[in-house]
């Protein structure tokens, strides 16, 4: 009789985990939880778990629900691949994230080799969708775009300035260095210094002194808010009145936390602020109540999950390989972020940056406004 019951219950444990593995779509959701990154690892991680909680109570993905699976890279390529191998190992089907280009650029080969679909909120490197990879897709827009947009301002408000362009060493940070260089220098004007940094560094009082020796007026930054902010503060104290221009990777209030009044009328490229889009007002509210500001790319993270489910159901199928067919060919999909549309490549169809300023709002804190 105990032999009886012991394999009753056997059985019914295995119908059980069977039923939940069946059940349950497995999304890993990679970038840096930790570390000097980890305010744009929440965003990624807060908008794909806020778009799977919608999912979810609306039916999941053509019946089965979204289980969510983090990974932290810490920014690093190395710990990327580890993270990409763990998914595999774990059955994840598709991937939101990474946040850096460095770093998702490496993943996406282990998930294409793997038959996981991955989309990125945030790395805009446009070697990521440039190598005929199946997999591929972003909801962000790419460097080469966001460069033109710097190196147009610049030559429309800066042609008598001189100008300095510095780079943080990475895949992103000189790749869009060098796609703003290249369109400002496409423009007429041609930059009096170009130097690179190494992240983590604390000291910049050699830059700076470069900088002031050639006269910089303006420093156009590629890299994140971390070293961005250090090199405002810096500059301010060692009286290099220049102002800094910079891309998507400032786009975190901790920015003016490291910079202090040193940020105010630094300019940044970005997209046109997703919490203003009527498409995401619902989403926006349920962050806001749960004491979470979903800025930059919390709801380009939602609408990557968004985009997946969309497909999967256009296609009527969750296999990765039918669902990137349907991305590409089906649509514009409707998201938080506005209508998405995706090319052959995985790259969205629309224009997608603008110029911000960073300045006091009505609250007294620095933010930052988009130019109008």
């Amino acid at each position: 009789m105990k032999k009886m019951l012991l394999s009753a219950v056997a059985i019914s444990a295995m119908v059980a985990f069977g039923g939940t593995a069946w059940a349950d779509l497995l999304v890993g959701v990679a970038g840096p939880l930790t570390g000097p990154n980890a305010a744009f690892g929440a965003q990624l991680q807060k908008g794909a778990e806020q778009a799977a909680a919608d999912i979810n109570a609306a039916g999941g993905i053509n019946g089965e629900m979204v289980k969510i699976v983090l990974g932290d890279d810490v920014s690093d390529p190395k710990q990327g691949i580890s993270v990409a191998n763990k998914f595999v190992g774990d059955g994840v089907k598709f991937v939101v994230g990474h946040f850096n280009s460095g770093v998702t650029i490496p993943a996406s080969e282990v998930y294409a080799e793997n038959g996981i679909f991955v989309i990125t909120p945030s790395a805009t490197n446009p070697k990521f969708t440039e190598r005929g990879l199946w997999n591929t897709f972003r909801t962000c827009g790419r460097d080469d775009q966001q460069g033109a947009v710097a190196g147009q301002y610049i030559a429309d408000h800066f042609k008598d300035g001189k100008i300095g362009v510095v780079h943080d060493k990475t895949t992103y940070g000189q790749g869009l260095a060098d796609e703003t260089k290249k369109a400002m220098n496409g423009l007429g004007i041609t930059e009096v210094i170009y130097e690179g940094i190494t992240p983590g560094e604390k000291d910049y009082s050699a830059l700076i002194a470069k900088m002031k020796e050639a006269g910089v007026t303006v420093v156009y930054f590629g890299g994140l808010h971390t070293e961005a902010g250090l090199i405002l503060r810096q500059m301010a104290d060692q009286g290099l009145k220049a102002v800094m221009m910079s891309g998507d990777g400032i786009t975190s209030n901790e920015l003016a936390s490291i910079a202090g009044d040193a940020v105010n009328g630094t300019l940044m490229t970005f997209p046109p602020d997703p919490r203003q889009n009527p498409n995401a007002a619902d989403a926006v509210k349920k962050f806001r109540d749960a004491g979470f500001e979903p800025e930059a790319y919390t709801l380009y993270s939602y609408a990557a999950l968004q985009v997946i489910a969309e497909a999967a159901k256009a296609a009527a199928s969750n296999d990765p390989e039918t669902v990137a067919t349907a991305l590409k060919e089906k649509g514009p999909y409707t998201t938080v972020i506005g209508e998405l549309g995706f090319d052959a490549k995985g790259d969205i169809t629309r224009p997608d940056y603008v110029m911000y300023t960073w300045k006091k709002g009505e609250d007294g804190k620095y933010s930052y406004f988009q130019n109008m």
